[in-house]
This record gives C-alpha cells, sequence and structure tokens, in this order.
C-alpha cells in the first residue's frame, strides 16, 4: 500500500499546483481545500468505507457500494461543470450585448465568478473521485469507470470515449470530415480469466500492441475479469479507452454479442480474444467464453486481424 501511495503521488506531482493555482485565482477570502487534501479525502472515505464492511454481511455487496461512492463524485463533478458551463453562457450573451452600464458591468462580473467557481469545485470533485477510484484499484483490483456518459482524461487516467462517439468519428473520418484519430484494438475476455497468468499474458499482449501502434487506443466492454484487467492497463499506460457497453436492457442475453457488433464498427486494427482462463483449474471449470469467440469469428468475416491471447503475437 504504501508502494503504491508513493506513485501515486509520483503521478500527481506534476499536476499538484494546478487546483491551487485556479482556486487562488477566484479571489475568495475564505481557504480553499488544497489539492494534496483534497486526494487524501478521496483515499480516505473508500478505505473507511471498505474496512467498515469487511468480514460483514455487507461485503457480499462490496463492489455495488464501491462504485456508488466513486461514481457519486463523478456524478456531482459533473453537475458542477454543468453549472459552470451555464454560467458560460451568460457570460457570452452579457458580453456579446454589453451595453456599458453599471448593472450589465456587476452582472457580467458575477458570472465570470461563478464559471471560475465551478471549474475549481468540479476539478476538487474530480480529485476526491480519482483518489477514491485509485484506493479502490489497489483494496480490491477492480478497475471504476463511469457508466453513464465519458469520463474526462485526467491525472490518474487515460481519456474515456462510448463506443458510440467513437463510431461516428470513424464514420466521419470515412467521409473526410475528421482526422485520422489511431488504430483502435479491441479486445474481450473470459469473466473468469483474472488469475495471474491471465493478468501476465494480457498486458504481454496489450503491450505488444501498444508497440505496433503507439498511438492505439483500447476498445472493450468494460465486462468483469479479464477486460477490467485490460482497463486497468489502459489507464496505466495513458492509453484511450473505448467503452462499448453491453445494453441487457435493450437487448437481453444478446447483449454482449450487440456489444461486439460496436467494436467491429470501429474498424479495429487487431481483435485480440481470450475465450478462457490461461489457469488450469479454471479453465478446466468453464466452457469458453462465447462473447469472446463471437467477437473473433465477426473480425474474421471482416477480414480484420485477429489474435488469440493465449498465443504470443509475432
Amino acid at each position: 500500500m504504501q508502494t503504491s501511495n508513493l506513485a501515486f503521488t509520483a503521478a500527481l506531482a506534476p499536476n499538484l499546483a494546478a487546483l491551487d493555482d485556479t482556486a487562488a485565482a477566484l479571489g475568495d477570502p475564505r481557504p480553499q481545500a488544497s489539492e494534496e487534501a483534497l486526494v487524501q479525502l478521496g483515499r480516505a472515505l473508500m478505505t473507511e468505507l471498505l474496512d467498515v464492511i469487511a468480514d460483514t454481511a455487507l461485503e457480499d455487496f462490496q463492489t455495488l457500494l464501491g462504485e456508488a461512492l466513486i461514481g457519486a463524485f463523478h456524478s456531482a463533478a459533473g453537475r458542477i461543470e454543468r453549472e459552470a458551463d451555464r454560467a458560460r453562457d451568460t457570460m457570452r450573451r452579457l458580453d456579446r450585448d454589453f451595453d456599458g452600464s453599471e448593472a450589465a458591468d456587476v452582472e457580467l462580473q458575477e458570472a465570470t465568478v461563478k464559471a471560475r467557481a465551478g471549474d475549481a469545485a468540479t476539478q476538487a470533485a474530480e480529485r476526491i473521485r480519482d483518489a477514491a477510484s485509485d484506493a479502490w484499484t489497489v483494496a480490491t483490483g477492480e478497475v471504476w469507470t463511469a457508466w453513464r456518459g465519458s469520463r474526462r482524461g485526467s491525472f490518474l487516467t487515460a481519456a474515456q470515449l462510448e463506443a458510440k462517439q467513437a463510431i461516428r468519428a470513424v464514420r466521419d473520418r470515412r467521409a473526410g470530415d475528421a482526422a485520422h484519430r489511431g488504430a483502435v484494438v479491441a479486445f474481450r475476455g473470459a469473466p473468469s480469466a483474472d488469475a495471474q497468468e491471465d493478468a501476465a499474458r494480457i498486458f504481454d499482449a496489450l503491450n505488444w500492441a501498444l508497440a505496433e501502434w503507439p498511438d492505439m487506443a483500447l476498445a472493450t466492454t468494460g465486462a468483469k475479469g479479464a477486460e477490467k484487467l485490460a482497463i486497468r492497463w489502459a489507464q496505466q499506460k495513458g492509453v484511450t479507452l473505448i467503452l462499448a457497453r453491453a445494453d441487457f436492457d435493450a437487448h437481453g442475453k444478446a447483449a454482449p454479442f450487440k456489444a461486439n457488433d460496436d467494436l467491429i464498427a470501429l474498424e479495429p486494427t487487431c481483435c485480440l480474444t481470450l475465450s478462457r482462463s490461461l489457469d488450469g483449474e479454471r479453465a478446466a471449470d468453464g466452457r469458453p467464453f462465447g462473447p469472446a469467440l463471437n467477437l473473433g469469428q465477426k473480425a474474421m468475416e471482416q477480414g480484420l486481424r485477429h489474435l488469440a491471447v493465449r498465443s504470443r503475437p509475432h
């Protein structure tokens, strides 16, 4: 834990002054929470939650509770940011229609202060969120991702895009309306494939892909197990993440396969799959993961490059 905290603090170092500088520019006489204090708060909240529910009946709901805590600050950051955006809209309107009166000048100043305060508060909520998320990953090995909307890149993690947003970019590029955005590497893996051997081979395959395509984005559905390990790799490497979420409400049991259609629509340069755990005992206990096999089949039908993670890429 201490090593992770030191690494986390080192990752923060280039950005430690960013929030402090934003807060200082507000001119508010009240003291501002420092970035270091906000990071400590996020860690402490998550650590306290996990300590309280450990070895209790609530432990069965650990993932739900942990993700709810992180998601609360993610939601708060989004709401505050929208308020700041509305203040900026007001600023633009007042600036456009400015008549030189004192009343108009006061209103413009108030809107400006509100927008700047909102920006500082948004950054503060994001710092708490990301620190809690880091503590969650260190303690549980799980990776939190935003399940509504896109998560803005921060000092902790890579940028995150929704699949439909990325698909639109692909179509725009095909029509000549957008610049090339780099290679996409799609990955699907079995939920049970999260043993140490699985992690080593998944990271090995993704490191190979990154060496082949340094501008790559990783596209996956965010399912538990192997795909969570791949997301953790993307966060550690600063690789853009594209999430093609399975929509069970709309597609029922077919949702994991419909998500594969979104992955293929991204026109991936390469598809990586891991249909069963590489751990002998786990592999013997279960059948191959259908959605991973399905993505490999779709890739071959489309003439896309496909590699099974169990074989070392060449």
